[in-house]
């Protein structure tokens, strides 16, 4: 089983109702902490993590010291990149995302050093090379003096191989009825309009490592489908939405598909399609309205979901 424990930190310009830096931490993609500049302390989101708390009693301080340096390192840094990119005015976000995996079953490592300025790929750490990937002309000044620093990037390389697997380590240990458990999701099939696509909901699950796809006589298929992503739930859990189009789908063949959602610990829940589940709009609607609130709230606080990318 691969775990992860992810920091996301968020400098923002322009954003008045917003925290001008946000930083959480993320075990697994649960949040076990936060801090942004209008409170200016770390705050725990986890009741389990009161145990590192108990064995660690500067962990807070620590953090919040380290936190409220980077705070002032952001702010800088978007008012930096916002002259290398030639702006003035407007809204923008200066966000870093760095941590590891491990892997439970092969104990295999990797981590994670990349930062993103207005939604796009601004400069990532190579674990192989110890030097940085700039794939936008104005990441290569940062690119030059940072590959210089070889001290700074010997301490990230131990950082990501070591340091930060031990912590996730401990993590999962003192997690492990919440990090470790398996949630069962419940499954809808729901169209809002006779010309709407219809989705495969799937929601309340954990972990967030969920396979849903579309079947058509038994088959997997990949025509006419929307993945989305999955996103987090406001009580720990998860849900994604899966769209298949039915445009050049005549009713009397809707039996023929299906959606199939895993999750490992449990058996394959499969929903058929039938004229009975195009539901209630209501419930579509409240449904689509939470995934974009989570999306929204997930950018401002730097929650971006990351993607490998062939960049190293």
């Amino acid at each position: 089983v691969l775990h992860s424990l992810h920091y996301f930190y968020t400098g923002s310009s322009g954003l008045s109702t917003f925290p001008e830096f946000v930083a959480v931490g993320m075990v697994d993609g649960v949040q076990i902490d936060y801090y942004d500049s209008n409170i200016q302390r770390a705050v725990l989101k986890q009741d389990w993590m009161e145990q590192v708390i108990r064995e660690d009693r500067d962990y807070l301080e620590r953090n919040a010291g380290i936190l409220q340096g980077a705070q002032q390192t952001y702010k800088a840094g978007v008012g930096i990149l916002k002259q290398r990119f030639n702006q003035t005015g407007g809204t923008h976000l200066y966000q870093r995302m760095y941590g590891c995996e491990w892997d439970g079953e092969d104990d295999s490592t990797d981590g994670y050093n990349q930062y993103g300025y207005d939604g796009e790929d601004f400069i990532a750490f190579d674990l192989k090379t110890l030097t940085w990937v700039a794939p936008v002309r104005q990441a290569v000044p940062t690119k030059q003096k940072w590959d210089g620093l070889r001290a700074y990037n010997e301490y990230w390389k131990n950082y990501q191989t070591k340091e930060c697997v031990d912590w996730l380590k401990k993590y999962l240990a003192y997690g492990k009825s919440t990090l470790q458990r398996t949630e069962r999701p419940r499954v809808s099939l729901l169209q809002r309009s006779p010309s709407s696509p219809v989705v495969c909901h799937a929601t309340g699950f954990y972990p967030d490592r969920v396979v849903v796809f579309w079947r058509r006589d038994g088959q997997e298929f990949h025509e006419q489908v929307d993945p989305g992503e999955v996103l987090p739930n406001h009580d720990g859990t998860f849900q994604v939405s899966v769209d298949l189009s039915l445009t050049a789908v005549p009713q009397e063949d809707w039996g023929r598909y299906e959606c199939v959602v895993q999750l490992k610990g449990i058996e394959d829940i499969s929903k058929t399609l039938d004229k009975t589940n195009r539901g209630d709009n209501h419930i579509l609607a409240f449904i689509l309205t939470g995934v974009a609130v989570v999306a929204a709230v997930a950018v401002v606080v730097g929650v971006f979901l990351y993607r490998k990318r062939n960049v190293y």
